[in-house]
């Protein structure tokens, strides 16, 4: 999974993000910054009861939560299967860069010439691409 920081630049780099089933995303600065949330119409928790068992309570539904905040507060964490959908055409290959440490590396095609983006995990190479893809020199 993404940083949260490597999340807020892509966000600042003007990746915009269109809320779905299943995204993940953070909300930082009201003391939630460890927390990553899934977007999802219903949440389940495990809850273990005295004497050893064990349940799946379903906590509710849109209606039911107390609390709400502006999808603009979040801050979108994409997928690996995410941010190389949004590389779309510029995207030229990943590969495993053996280590150590191992690495990942990904091409994409900017302004017509490949550029390379490595990173420890597939993820943040991506993202680093994209940050290329979008104009932004990644760090």
């Amino acid at each position: 999974m993404l940083s949260r920081e490597l999340a807020i630049r892509l966000r600042d780099a003007g990746l915009r993000w269109h809320p779905a089933r299943g995204d993940a995303f953070v909300v930082p600065d009201r003391d939630l910054d460890d927390h990553v949330f899934v977007l999802s119409d219903m949440v389940v928790e495990l809850v273990d009861l005295p004497g050893g068992a064990s349940i799946l309570a379903f906590n509710g539904t849109t209606e039911w939560a107390l609390d709400s905040l502006e999808a603009a507060s979040a801050v979108w964490v994409p997928s690996e299967a995410q941010l190389r959908t949004l590389l779309g055409d510029a995207f030229v290959g990943l590969e495993r860069v053996p280590g150590p440490p191992a690495a990942y590396a990904v091409t994409v095609q900017v302004a017509g010439r490949p550029t390379r983006h490595l990173d420890v995990a597939a993820e943040p190479a991506y993202a680093r691409a994209l940050l290329a893809a979008l104009g932004v020199i990644p760090s």
